[in-house]
């Protein structure tokens, strides 16, 4: 049996971490779903070191790697055909602009590893990707 593979938006783990009342039941249901690969970004690990030396989280970038990993999820390297895959990202003429270049690396990398990018993050919607599901 084939397992479904899901990249994580960082807030997505954030939430877990914390334990935030954010993190529903559907979310819950991928994280927990055995037939699920789980994987963070190392794109998150330095949105998290970055958020955390501004003093906007309570956690580094290693402690956030170090939930990642007792967590059981996968690190996926950012890599030049994540970065090529960019390029090709499709978005809505009308949607507003999307500048976060973390956001954009980790729905490339989804994008181009045929995995499901799961976001709570509305700007997500501006894109037509099917590998984005927002929950």
């Amino acid at each position: 049996m084939r397992r479904n593979e899901i990249l994580l938006d960082t807030h997505i783990i954030l939430w877990a971490i914390l334990r935030d009342s954010r993190l529903t039941d559907k979310i819950n249901g991928y994280l927990l779903n055995p037939n699920n690969e789980i994987y963070y970004s190392i794109a998150s690990m330095w949105e998290v070191q970055i958020k955390y030396d501004r003093k906007k989280l309570p956690l580094s970038g290693i402690e956030f790697m170090h939930y990642c990993e007792q967590s059981g999820y996968h690190k996926l390297p950012v890599d030049d055909l994540h970065v090529k895959e960019l390029a090709g990202l499709k978005r809505d003429e009308s949607a507003p602009p999307h500048n976060d270049p973390f956001d954009r690396i980790m729905l490339s990398q989804a994008k181009a590893e045929g995995f499901t990018f799961l976001t709570h993050d509305p700007f997500f919607r501006g894109y037509n990707e099917p590998c984005v599901v927002e929950v």
